[in-house]
């Protein structure tokens, strides 16, 4: 959601107050992703509609968002913290991966859980960074968003060829993965949307500042279809016997990515300056990651729906756990240095 980050503070004063009503929807982003939780669980037909056909084209809106609103300046700013920028790529595609692959084969020893169900929660664990864990770095800390903003971009362009490799290495001998189609996929619905939103913003700058006011509402939208349609779709699946095993592990799992983010950078970069903001970026950046690609993945590449679960149930819980830790911090954090 990097789209709340820029493109209000050069508004000129009449466009004031139109625009904030606009804006203010991130606002509120938090509640309506616990309310679409609560509908989707209450009233599943309220997002049913909502089919996994539709799952692509709106990860590629979010992914549009991204590209839109990045500029050479903001990478240009968070390079000049390479360590910090390797730490996250560390945090979402080593220590989340191992994490991933702890709790499936935890899924399948202890728990009896089916192959596919751990083979999903796996997927998730490879996946790249969330959108949304700028935007909870923005809510907290937003003199640290570049920096966030930077390390979702590479995991997310990297994913390309990374994601498949990791799903080929936990899962690939249990389940067939189909390393090429998802190279192709995250091209289509990641890394082309991506450039698709650089390019307009640069080439074409006035047209991206009339689109760019927009974005926040339709994105709000977009976001509590996401949360809402995986859970109310699976259902059955989520309230059936296993369905509260799964939920268990997918809330240790992110629990454990989290801390570990904050963690292993209080550890690292004990002597900087900004450490606790660091701590809230990087743990933002471990612990959420792009749970609706995980979900497409799933639903274009493995037979069995069982895989999708997990990545459904992900896409609730980092989303309410990331968010109740920016009120969190948002209350308590030290005064930025």
């Amino acid at each position: 959601m990097i789209f709340v980050l820029a493109g209000f503070q050069t508004l000129e004063p009449k466009d004031v107050s139109f625009l904030t009503i606009l804006k203010g929807a991130n606002s509120i982003l938090p509640q309506v992703v616990l309310a679409s939780t609560v509908l989707a669980l209450v009233y599943p037909p309220s997002f049913t509609w909502f089919t996994n056909r539709y799952y692509a084209p709106a990860l590629g809106f979010l992914m549009f968002a991204v590209g839109l609103n990045s500029s050479e300046e903001d990478f240009l700013e968070a390079f000049n913290r390479p360590a910090a920028i390797f730490a996250g790529y560390v945090g979402q595609f080593v220590v989340k991966p191992i994490l991933g692959y702890l709790f499936g084969t935890i899924a399948m020893t202890i728990f009896s859980l089916p192959m596919p169900l751990a083979a999903g929660i796996m997927l998730t664990s490879c996946v790249s960074g969330a959108q949304l864990s700028n935007y909870a770095t923005f809510l907290t800390d937003p003199f640290m968003a570049p920096l966030s903003i930077v390390m979702t971009s590479l995991s997310t362009a990297s994913a390309v060829f990374v994601t498949p490799l990791l799903s080929l290495l936990l899962i690939g001998k249990r389940l067939p993965v189909d390393v090429k189609g998802m190279v192709s996929n995250i091209l289509q619905i990641v890394v082309s949307p991506i450039a698709a939103g650089l390019l307009l913003n640069r080439f074409f700058p006035r047209l991206s500042d009339a689109i760019r006011p927009f974005l926040p509402p339709l994105s709000v939208f977009v976001t509590a279809l996401c949360v809402g349609a995986p859970l109310a779709i699976n259902i059955n699946a989520v309230l059936s016997p296993f369905g509260l095993s799964v939920l268990m592990l997918v809330i240790v799992f992110h629990l454990s990515a989290f801390i570990s983010g904050y963690t292993l950078t209080g550890l690292f970069f004990r002597n900087a300056p900004d450490v606790k903001a660091l701590q809230r970026t990087l743990s933002y950046e471990t612990g959420m990651q792009s749970s609706l690609l995980a979900l497409a993945l799933a639903n274009k590449f493995f037979q069995d729906p069982l895989v999708g679960v997990p990545p459904a149930i992900s896409v609730v819980i980092m989303s309410l756990m990331g968010f109740s830790l920016v009120m969190l911090w948002a209350k308590k954090k030290e005064p930025a240095v």
